[in-house]
């Protein structure tokens, strides 16, 4: 049985939904960490619901906050539970996933993923294994996990981006070219990428400029 997320929600400016975006937060933290982003997204996206779930497990390396799945090398998880815990976050982001599609009267080419670290893994992840092609994905600081089943396993290629800081110590900066390289070998045709200059584990402003023009110009919305 897929467990049921809870998601904090921008309401469009306008108040027509004609877009969704999704964010997936980090491992350690919670769909209110990304939900301000909204705030900036929206004055150029008015017409643009923004929704941000909390992850489906509380966070062994970080009590206050959630994960999508175990990380072995920072809470002592097993490679087995941790490749467990997200063969079960699939699923439940999946479930969301067809939920928010029912519930808002959306298409999939109208929603977005937007993913930061763990929540790029997924987004990453869930995007082009789906049955119905997603309008795109942006890709925070985050990396392909399993590279090498893509080709194998890909259903769809929507359009994504991926952005990543230069002076990241979390995620190291050479993830972003490894996830290119291995979409652009499973047939993607749309792959773009930003390096923030200066930038450690996190979003800035540059970063979220380039987001917000691919949501624009690449996804349509």
């Amino acid at each position: 049985m897929t467990r049921v997320l809870t998601s904090g929600r921008k309401e469009p400016r306008s108040g027509s939904i004609r877009s969704v975006v999704i964010f997936l937060h980090g491992y350690g933290a919670n769909g209110a960490d990304l939900l301000g982003l909204a705030d900036l997204l929206g004055e150029h996206l008015p017409d643009t619901l923004f929704l941000s779930p909390d992850a489906p497990e509380n966070c062994a390396g970080a009590p206050f906050g959630y994960q999508w799945f175990p990380i072995p090398w920072i809470d002592g998880s097993s490679q087995e539970e941790a490749e467990a815990g997200m063969a079960r976050a699939v699923e439940d982001l999946n479930a969301y996933l067809d939920s928010v599609m029912v519930d808002e009267d959306v298409l999939p080419e109208q929603v977005a993923l937007f993913g930061f670290s763990q929540g790029t893994m997924m987004s990453l992840h869930v995007g082009p294994r789906r049955d119905d092609e997603m309008a795109g994905i942006v890709g925070f600081s985050g990396r392909l996990l399993a590279p090498e089943l893509l080709e194998d396993e890909v259903v769809n290629k929507p359009p994504i981006l991926l952005v990543h800081g230069d002076q990241d110590d979390v995620v190291p900066v050479r993830s972003l070219p490894e996830a290119a390289e291995a979409l652009q070998k499973a047939g993607f045709k749309e792959v773009y990428a930003h390096i923030m200059k200066g930038t450690a584990h996190g979003i800035a402003p540059d970063g979220l400029g380039v987001a917000l023009a691919f949501l624009r110009d690449k996804c349509g919305f």
